[in-house]
């Protein structure tokens, strides 16, 4: 049923039992994998210079390039061929850069972890699954943290 299926991944294990998830699909028919990791842009108020912007942004690329070879090595090892990308958000919000990669990849279906944050932690931090779920124009399964 599903051909094309896109897993964003963050590195947590919410992102890892949605890669288990995907796999499992995957088990049932052959379809092609993709994962993503979105690098973030990070902007601090800082007026006096003291941060390094471009070795922060270094730093959380090495960190999505590892999150990604840790799950790409995942899926090898159920024999399943995937591909990976690391995305820069440039200004845009994480949701819509997983749509859009969603729609140019041509996804039939994106497997998303859930933090399943409530109250004052989902308005702190909102939610990225919230906001594919919103945008997406195709079909989403979300995977709840244990």
């Amino acid at each position: 049923m599903y051909k094309r299926i896109l897993v964003p991944i963050d590195g947590s294990s919410t992102s890892d039992r949605a890669l288990q998830e995907a796999i499992k699909l995957i088990d049932t028919q052959p379809a092609q994998l993709r994962l993503v990791y979105v690098v973030e842009d990070l902007q601090f108020l800082d007026t006096e210079g003291y941060v390094d912007y471009a070795e922060l942004r270094d730093l959380t690329r090495k960190i999505g390039t590892r999150a990604l070879a840790k799950a790409e090595e995942i899926a090898k090892q159920a024999d399943i061929t995937v591909e990976t990308s690391l995305l820069e958000a440039n200004g845009e919000r994480i949701a819509s850069v997983i749509d859009a990669e969603a729609d140019s990849w041509t996804a039939d279906l994106i497997v998303i972890g859930t933090h399943g944050r409530t109250g004052f932690n989902h308005l702190l931090f909102g939610s990225v699954a919230e906001g594919v779920v919103r945008g997406a124009s195709v079909p989403v399964l979300l995977v709840r943290s244990e």
